[in-house]
């Protein structure tokens, strides 16, 4: 397959395009404030530092936006004259108008740098389950029947390889332990995957906003990202069959269940779509469902996205980080059996194997999940019911998310001030996590990641330190530094 590569917006393949009707859909109603320019502009330079029109984005006609919002072309006329004079688009004569970022000066996140000294709303990493310290002393006394041996399993234990599959099976997707390649963990997984399947210079579709470390993965593995915009309201599904289609990208990586840091869920007919476009661009999909065990809310939950894949182009990445605990480093892909011994030959340029004692600790473990995913779900209902409860009672002018399941809030500041909040946040020994960690061009500045995984009076203590550190913020913005978050 041959694809369009240039660095140069408004000279070919590399500038997505957005057409009249799709661009309207997305400013959404007919604007009340006046005058009209300045609505229709401002709503545009949201959709940009939303990251759901991604910069880089060639916008429609004039007369074509126009005539979408049944509006005169002079109004169209004054608004791309707004966003231009304020830095949100670029323009060349001949060549059209496209969406741009103003440079805040902001630096980027550097290092991963959780903190016991502090209350941590940035790492999504939940205390152990009930059981753990039994499946250790049980996985001890397993042990004997494998010292006889080398202890290298390369492609995974096999009796764990046998668990996963029959999980897997349990929720819908027929899949035999020749499909499953165990990995240290679900990072090791995506950067795998990456490893395998980008080339320097590939296309490769992500959400925005999406997980830190698989944009690091993608690169580290030379990949030209493009972004579809994802909320806690879900996909605009023509939007992202629009970017498969024009992008072709060579994978997408995406994560349809409790995406992070959203916390929206993809249902059956949404992943149907999903596959069949990847299947028509001829592209891979990396599908993270590292917390698809961890709903909260009741209701039934959609098969994995691998039930719609025909021809082996969905590789599932998985872990029990998020379910049992984030020490027990266990994760793993699940694929076809040619690509587990394609993933073989990737393994070897990382490690050899896997710990034994973890992966015995995990095959008991996972014996016994129906149980824990329970206990799992009262633990973060709670927590994430008592996090909003204290959102609305000491701001009230944040608009966070009620996500079904997985670990996190999604927060809708009311001003572009999240780096600068975060840092504030520090000194009032609170570390939440700032919305352009998860963007891969500096967007998202009007979000805030806050994760529900420590106990509900720990998470009001925090809670009151985010409003006196947002009320400095408001009077002496900090200079961002950033972090990266799990």
């Amino acid at each position: 397959m041959t694809r369009q590569r240039t660095d140069r917006p408004g000279t070919g393949g590399g500038t997505r395009r957005i057409n009249g009707p799709l661009l309207a859909r997305l400013i959404g109603a007919a604007p009340v404030e006046r005058p009209y320019y300045l609505a229709i502009a401002r709503s545009v330079s949201g959709l940009v530092l939303d990251g759901r029109v991604p910069t880089h984005t060639r916008l429609p006609a004039e007369r074509d936006l126009a005539a979408a919002l049944g509006v005169s072309r002079n109004t169209v006329t004054a608004a791309y004259a707004w966003l231009r004079d304020h830095r949100f688009l670029d323009s060349r004569q001949g060549a059209g108008s496209w969406t741009v970022l103003p440079d805040t000066g902001a630096k980027g996140p550097t290092s991963f740098a959780p903190t016991t000294e502090h209350i941590d709303l940035g790492v999504a990493a939940p205390p152990a389950v009930d059981g753990l310290r039994e499946a250790s002393f049980h996985a001890s006394e397993q042990l004997a029947a494998h010292t006889g041996g080398i202890g290298y399993y390369p492609y995974g234990l096999p009796e764990l390889r046998h668990a996963i599959a029959r999980r897997y099976v349990e929720r819908g997707l027929p899949t035999t332990p020749e499909q499953i390649f165990v990995t240290n963990g679900a990072q090791q997984a995506i950067t795998m995957a990456v490893e395998l399947l980008v080339q320097q210079g590939d296309d490769v579709l992500v959400e925005s906003p999406t997980y830190p470390h698989a944009l690091d993965a993608l690169r580290r593995g030379g990949a030209r990202i493009r972004t579809t915009g994802a909320t806690p309201q879900g996909w605009d599904m023509d939007y992202l069959v629009d970017a498969f289609r024009q992008w072709r990208p060579a994978t997408a990586y995406m994560v349809p269940d409790f995406q992070n840091p959203t916390g929206a869920l993809m249902d059956d007919d949404e992943r149907r779509v999903l596959v069949r476009e990847a299947r028509r661009a001829g592209s891979h999909l990396i599908v993270d469902e590292s917390v698809a065990e961890l709903a909260i809310d009741s209701g039934d939950l959609p098969t994995p996205v691998a039930a719609h894949d025909t021809d082996g182009r969905v590789l599932t990445v998985g872990s029990v980080a998020k379910l049992l605990w984030g020490g027990l480093r266990v994760g793993w892909i699940r694929t076809t059996p040619p690509m587990v011994d394609r993933l073989m030959a990737v393994r070897q340029r990382f490690d050899l194997a896997g710990s034994v004692h973890d992966q015995l600790m995990a095959t008991h473990l996972l014996a016994d999940v129906l149980r824990i995913r329970a206990e799992r779900s009262r633990q973060l209902r709670r927590n994430r019911d008592a996090l909003l409860e204290a959102l609305r009672e000491r701001l009230p002018s944040w608009r966070p998310s009620v996500p079904a399941g997985g670990l996190v809030v999604w927060v809708s500041l009311p001003q572009p001030v999240a780096t600068a909040l975060a840092e504030t946040s520090g000194r009032h020994g609170v570390h939440p996590a700032a919305g352009p960690v998860f963007g891969s061009d500096g967007t998202l500045e009007r979000y805030l990641r806050l994760s529900y995984t420590q106990p509900p009076e720990v998470l009001a203590d925090a809670v009151d330190r985010l409003a006196a550190a947002y009320d400095e913020t408001l009077d002496h913005p900090a200079q961002p530094r950033g972090r990266l978050y799990v």
